[in-house]
């Protein structure tokens, strides 16, 4: 059953649709972009932090400037005597954080990958309560222009996305990541359908939606149409592995389908059983992503 609260701002948006449909719209944007309360974290989420302090203390620290925030970088070095083999970017997904990214990061750092963990605005050790697309690119361009280029990036969830809209150069007047791989792990492919799913939960109209979309153009310089996950990767040919759940939850899987049809350089991989988060920490999962990484960035070296 729908929670009081939100059954007022479904009403709230079903009324606006009739008398201010733009104005709804805005509002519908900025709601969609507004980030959970980092200091509001459940038991769980709280465990995971505290079990992670000193893995997070192994890691050298910065603070790096957007354009609009103040992101958290997190700079992990290989582990000792598994020499040097590239840079690693890895960017979580929306309500996380680094901790929660340990064991990917641990598995690169095992294989002799440096690796760079972005904290996303809004979100664990950054600043802000706001986060969209374009904020999120931007942070992922800062983050390349301190450590890159990088062997791979490497997302969760919304940090998959992020990852293929940085690589793929999806906003105006900011260059594109330099990666020589993807890997997209329970990631949605299509910013549209997200903005469809939340304007049905939320009870946003057809005309107020379109005010949506007219502020993704207006910040992004591209119509929202554009923001698919296939036509990016068509586009951009970077060799790309998909791992994704067929029982996920928050991501359906018709994502990695529509990921997998981008071309023959797109690699998918079932991951059975394993919804949306529990994906992140199984040793399988962790292996398949860095022995894809491994092994296409040696075959570049002969």
């Amino acid at each position: 059953m729908a929670s009081f609260g939100l059954k007022v701002i479904r009403g709230v948006f079903g009324a606006a649709e009739h008398v201010a449909p733009r104005l709804s719209g805005r509002f519908a944007f900025e709601l969609f972009c507004r980030t959970p309360n980092i200091k509001s974290l459940s038991d769980g989420e709280r465990r995971a932090v505290e079990r992670a302090i000193g893995f997070m203390a192994e890691a050298r620290h910065h603070r790096l400037k957007t354009k609009t925030d103040c992101v958290a970088v997190h700079e992990f070095r290989p582990e000792p005597g598994k020499g040097s083999h590239g840079t690693v970017l890895v960017i979580h997904g929306w309500r996380s954080r680094t901790e929660y990214m340990r064991a990917l990061i641990e598995g690169f750092r095992g294989a002799g990958y440096k690796v760079v963990s972005l904290d996303l605005p809004g979100h664990g050790h950054s600043l802000g309560r706001h986060l969209n697309m374009v904020t999120a690119v931007d942070a992922a361009r800062v983050a390349g222009e301190w450590f890159g280029p990088f062997v791979a990036a490497v997302g969760h969830s919304f940090g998959g996305a992020i990852a293929a809209n940085a690589v793929a150069a999806s906003v105006k007047g900011m260059p594109p990541l330099s990666a020589e791989k993807l890997v997209l792990i329970a990631a949605p492919s299509s910013l549209p359908a997200i903005f469809d799913d939340f304007s049905r939960m939320m009870n946003v109209g057809p005309r107020s939606r379109v005010a949506m979309a007219d502020r993704v153009k207006h910040l992004s310089g591209r119509p929202l149409s554009e923001f698919t996950g296939d036509r990016q990767l068509a586009e951009t040919p970077v060799p790309t592995l998909i791992i994704h759940a067929p029982d996920d939850r928050e991501v359906h899987a018709d994502h990695a389908k529509r990921y997998a049809g981008a071309g023959d350089h797109v690699h998918l991989h079932w991951a059975e059983g394993l919804g949306h988060r529990r994906i992140l920490a199984d040793k399988d999962v962790v292996a398949r992503a860095v022995r894809f990484v491994t092994e296409e960035h040696e075959s570049t070296l002969h």
